[in-house]
């Protein structure tokens, strides 16, 4: 049986490697954590639906591998992404200062307008942390980006990110921000009978218009 739903998204996992961005797709999709975790190579997918404020969405999740000599593979995967996580691993600065060239790529390769959620990830090594919740919270808020501390080993947050995401995606379509049927938007509509629902009341208003009777 197909699946059906109402909106399609693609989705990116960015950040450097080590972070933890195979757990956390891990998490999300099989809901436990990935034992085994080697360095992604090139890019892994995954996707998912889920019910995001009443409308069934379809995600489609690109995880990119996060060591340099990658870079140019995975780059030409940021092309058309609705929504992205950004991951650091908060027990290790050296992540955390390479954000800006990550934020960069995004908006630059894949839309200025692409929803993007910062994630702390490894919340669980609290004992660890070099990167506190108030610098990434300013760090988010300077570069208008949401914001939450996650764990793939516990869970804690997880499904909350990619979802809180989401939600930002189909609030740019509701208020007219975001256009899916552009090209690029990584937007794609679930069936014919959505995109006819959305148009009837201009189609009809420009039908009283041209006829005079």
């Amino acid at each position: 049986m197909s699946e059906t739903y109402d909106f399609l998204f693609k989705f990116l996992v960015i950040g450097s490697a080590g972070t933890g961005k195979s757990c956390l797709l891990h998490q999300f999709i099989e809901n436990k954590f990935k034992q085994d975790s080697n360095h992604t190579i090139g890019v892994e997918f995954g996707s998912r639906v889920v019910s995001v404020a009443g409308k069934t969405v379809k995600l489609q999740i690109w995880d990119t591998a996060g060591q340099e000599r990658f870079r140019s593979v995975t780059r030409s995967y940021y092309r058309g992404a609705a929504g992205a996580l950004l991951v650091y691993d908060i027990t290790s600065r050296e992540t955390y200062n390479a954000l800006t060239n990550w934020l960069t790529d995004a908006r630059t390769l894949a839309s200025p307008n692409i929803a993007i959620i910062l994630c702390g990830n490894k919340k669980d090594l609290d004992a660890d942390r070099e990167v506190t919740f108030l610098e990434a919270s300013r760090f988010a808020q300077e570069n208008e980006l949401m914001f939450l501390e996650t764990s793939a080993l516990t869970g804690e947050n997880v499904e909350e990110a990619f979802l809180k995401c989401a939600r930002t995606i189909l609030n740019k379509i509701e208020s007219g921000e975001l256009d899916p049927e552009r090209m690029g938007s990584g937007i794609q509509y679930g069936d014919a009978s959505l995109r006819q629902l959305r148009q009837p009341r201009g189609s009809a208003a420009q039908a009283k218009q041209q006829c005079n009777c």
